[in-house]
């Protein structure tokens, strides 16, 4: 694990140990990951990644529908809701990478778009772990876990990474964040407030949190980025996939 993360390898572990159950019997496991918009899925997807060892990470970023194609349907304002994703090529591929070579979608944060060339072929890996949004019981995975926090904390870490790529991105002129370049501190602060109240607030009271209450294992963090406690939840099957 990174050293600079601040999930500590104890607790890595020991989410490790509550997966166990679920990949009783597959040679190929499948991991899903999901929580909000900037609760720390893809670092946390990174720690368990280089706990196990064997295992490869893909985002389901790279399954959202090009931004021309929302644009043209009417959903630039809904990217991140369920409809913006092409679920069904999602499924196909976790369903198809436990018998071959599966293409998984890539997605640059750069150009805030999908990015056909950070596309990557997987072929049977032993663990699998993807994480983002988009994600469901619906989806052939063999443990659903959900990262939690306050929503004021989620709130505060989604400001400070916008702000953030603000900062990276507004002088270059390839990059998405451009387009703000003439926002200062405040009026960048102030568009991440907007974000958060018109899009990322309702998709997540109204599609993401709900998959909490469905989720195999519930991963808690405080507000310092930290693992509070792990909870396996009663199910009457574990897993939706097939090994």
């Amino acid at each position: 694990m990174t050293t600079d993360s601040p999930i500590s390898g104890g607790a890595i572990l020991d989410l490790i140990g509550a997966m166990a159950p679920f990949r009783q019997g597959r040679e190929v496991f499948v991991i899903g990951l999901t929580g909000a918009v900037a609760v720390g899925k893809s670092t946390l997807a990174r720690a368990l990644g280089e706990a196990f060892g064997d295992a490869h990470v893909v985002s389901t970023d790279g399954f959202l529908r090009a931004n021309a194609d929302l644009e043209a349907a009417g959903l630039t304002m809904r990217k991140g809701f369920p409809e913006s994703y092409d679920s069904a090529a999602l499924h196909a591929a976790l369903a198809q990478v436990r018998r071959g070579p599966a293409v998984f979608r890539g997605y640059s944060h750069h150009t805030y778009d999908v990015d056909p060339a950070s596309h990557q072929t997987l072929d049977r890996p032993a663990v699998l772990i993807v994480e983002g949004l988009g994600l469901s019981r619906a989806a052939p995975l063999d443990v659903l876990v959900y990262l939690d926090a306050d929503e004021a904390d989620i709130e505060t870490w989604f400001t400070q990474r916008l702000l953030g790529l603000w900062r990276i991105g507004r002088d270059d002129p390839t990059s998405f964040y451009a387009r703000f370049a003439d926002l200062d501190g405040d009026g960048a602060r102030a568009f991440a407030a907007t974000v958060w109240a018109r899009i990322n607030r309702p998709n997540l009271r109204d599609h993401i949190l709900p998959l909490r209450e469905t989720a195999d294992i519930v991963v808690r963090k405080k507000s310092d980025h930290r693992i509070a406690h792990i909870a396996t939840l009663s199910r009457s099957s574990h897993g939706t996939g097939a090994s």
